[in-house]
């Protein structure tokens, strides 16, 4: 996971997009494009088939006057699913914008770690299943993948990510792995001049 950020200058505040029961179509559609399609929490494509669900980080603001842009995130629905009656228990926790996000969870090869004396970290880790195996394998092969196409290709790895990112953006995903593992740095702006 790596830190979601939110902008001030969001579509979802420009045109006021609030959360509504019913027809959400254009603040999951205005979600998917400021997160570059990618889900909020395991950083994998979101794509034409798959159930995105708009999550309320903190679920006790759904539907108050305090639930807002900063608490909306597009995620995979299993992870939704996963984490909705789980909320209280996992309380204090570090929110998916936090500027140290990425200071605190840890990235080392292919897994996500944590200080578990860092209790707000500890319960995001937990409650989000960070450290899912199944995952984290997914992840790894991807990122030997790449490895394995750069090499063929004898691209030095930011020119073949930015390649790739501006041909098949679907195939760009996992961004903290591939920024970590490729030392490169995945550049979306290379999208807004397609």
């Amino acid at each position: 996971m790596r830190r979601v950020i939110k902008f001030d200058n969001s579509e979802i505040i420009n045109k006021k997009i609030s959360y509504k029961d019913g027809d959400n179509d254009g603040l999951r559609e205005a979600l998917a494009t400021e997160q570059n399609r990618l889900c909020a929490y395991t950083e994998t494509y979101l794509g034409a088939s798959d159930d995105a669900h708009i999550e309320h980080f903190n679920p006790t603001l759904k539907k108050t006057p305090r639930d807002s842009y900063t608490n909306w995130f597009l995620v995979k629905a299993l992870w939704n699913t996963r984490k909705s009656t789980k909320w209280e228990e996992y309380q204090p926790i570090l929110s998916p914008t936090a500027e140290d996000l990425e200071d605190r969870i840890l990235y080392i090869q292919g897994n996500y770690v944590v200080d578990w004396d860092d209790e707000e970290a500890t319960h995001l880790f937990d409650l989000l299943n960070l450290g899912n195996e199944r995952l984290a394998e997914e992840r790894k092969r991807y990122i030997k993948r790449l490895q394995k196409h750069i090499t063929g290709l004898h691209q030095n790895p930011q020119q073949y990510i930015d390649t790739l990112l501006a041909e098949c953006p679907e195939d760009v995903y996992f961004i903290r792995a591939i920024q970590e593992e490729l030392n490169v740095t995945v550049n979306f702006d290379l999208l807004k001049t397609k």
